[in-house]
């Protein structure tokens, strides 16, 4: 039986909304109140102010310390559909901001429910979205066209169409675009892109990527009523409406938990796009085909059983080949990727932190050794190393491309669903990557613009 929140219910959710948000946001003389940028210009003191949209685990635990902490950055709004995540997020912000003199704290922090009403401010300038997976892309896009820079967490996308979207709106609206990855900010990862894009492995001839193989079935679920700090209507969005139970959104009051509707195909593909955006995106990088696509893709995977409220890929193996014959096996397991080439084989993992004392980079090995001693000349590809935070600020204040930009997150989050749904379909996929489309295979094609929501 699925429990219907009763109208008294429904006050009690009015009435916490009201106790929660602040007062109309009154602006000090000592902070900034920029206008939104458009790619080139500048802000008044390099002060950016920013909105968070979606404060869960993602949110609480990286993105709002790495924003607030900047100072060229301030924290002035937050956007959640959970009043308690709403509530604690704001706790966090105001104490962060209360451990340093530093910062240029805002006079308040304004809170909301409807993440339209946030877009409506015109003082903020910019937004984080860090929502669950199917409100990624409507939000971004309307962002963009509220007049924001966004930064997106990862995967940006469920559907290909959604990807092209992005790209579309991000070049329409000269708005800054940035997939808050934080792979490409490791070092390990951003020493291999150096040396394999400046040739120092030569030809590749064979690539491995694996990801974690970690989601689980689980057995049919009760309904439940709907805790009274939520608002579950709001927050299924687009998605297709089901009850609501405890594994299908969040642990009411809980911000570590791993949320269920990341194991769940109504909202996420699971681990195919979740950590394939992290090690596959940086294999991609570092072989220069992150804004291009796969002209064939097959693979196999395993679902779990029929009954299974969880339903997300438990464990796959995906083959992609390039227009110049390169190949890429992409796989659950142990999580790293290998790239061999003519003269010789570099590993990543997922492991970034320095060896104490030798200088030498964890998470990353190569052979020869040599390879890693090797340094990038005045002519050589290089990339700026900073985080995924300081590379979206900085991108929004001098106007040039982030690291990560639409067209990057596009086209690797799509290489990630162009696998789930080749293992979908059970057939070998042919595409056209100028064109985006398919080759004489309507029943792929019908995925485009729909996200795979069955696993049968």
């Amino acid at each position: 039986m699925f429990f219907h929140p009763t109208k008294s219910s429904r006050r009690s959710f009015l009435k916490a909304v009201t106790a929660v948000i602040a007062a109309p946001l009154v602006v000090p003389s000592n902070t900034v109140t920029p206008c939104a940028l458009a790619q080139g210009q500048t802000l008044p003191n390099n002060l950016l102010r920013m909105g968070l949209i979606g404060t869960g685990r993602q949110c609480l635990a990286h993105n709002i310390p790495g924003y607030v902490r900047n100072k060229r950055n301030q924290v002035v709004a937050l956007c959640d559909v959970d009043l308690w995540r709403l509530a604690e997020a704001k706790t966090k912000v105001l104490e962060l901001y209360e451990k340093s003199a530093s910062l240029v704290k805002p006079a308040s922090i304004e809170t909301y429910v409807d993440y339209k009403e946030l877009l409506a401010r015109s003082d903020i300038d910019a937004v984080m979205i860090s929502t669950p997976d199917h409100w990624h892309a409507a939000q971004a896009i309307d962002a963009m066209r509220a007049g924001k820079h966004v930064a997106l967490e990862k995967p940006i996308i469920r559907t290909i169409t959604e990807g092209k979207e992005l790209v579309k709106v991000s070049a329409e609206t000269k708005r800054i675009f940035r997939v808050d990855s934080e792979f490409r900010s490791g070092k390990a990862a951003h020493q291999a892109a150096e040396l394999v894009r400046n040739g120092r492995l030569g030809k590749i001839k064979n690539v491995l990527v694996c990801v974690p193989q970690s989601d689980i079935s689980l057995p049919a679920q009760l309904d439940m009523p709907v805790p009274p700090e939520l608002d579950y209507e709001r927050w299924q969005g687009s998605a297709i409406r089901a009850p609501y139970t405890l594994n299908r959104v969040h642990t009411p009051k809980n911000i570590q938990n791993r949320p269920g509707w990341m194991r769940h195909l109504y909202y996420c593909d699971g681990m195919v796009t979740n950590w394939g955006t992290h090690l596959l995106n940086g294999t991609l990088w570092s072989l220069g085909l992150d804004r291009t696509f796969p002209v064939e893709i097959e693979g196999t995977g395993t679902y779990p059983d029929a009954d299974s409220f969880w339903n997300v890929l438990l464990k796959f193996e995906i083959k992609y080949r390039y227009a110049d014959g390169l190949e890429i096996t992409y796989k659950t397991g142990q999580p790293f990727y290998r790239m061999e080439g003519e003269k010789g084989v570099l590993e990543v993992t997922f492991d970034w932190a320095e060896l104490p004392g030798d200088g030498k980079v964890k998470g990353i090995r190569a052979t020869p050794t040599s390879i890693l001693d090797e340094k990038t000349g005045d002519s050589d590809i290089r990339f700026p190393f900073r985080s995924e935070k300081e590379d979206f600020i900085d991108s929004v204040l001098t106007g040039k491309e982030t690291l990560e930009p639409a067209v990057v997150g596009h086209c690797v989050t799509s290489t990630c669903l162009l696998g789930h749904l080749a293992i979908r379909t059970g057939e070998k996929l042919c595409w056209n990557p100028e064109k985006e489309v398919f080759l004489d295979n309507p029943k792929a094609a019908e995925y485009l613009n729909k996200p795979i929501t069955t696993s049968r």
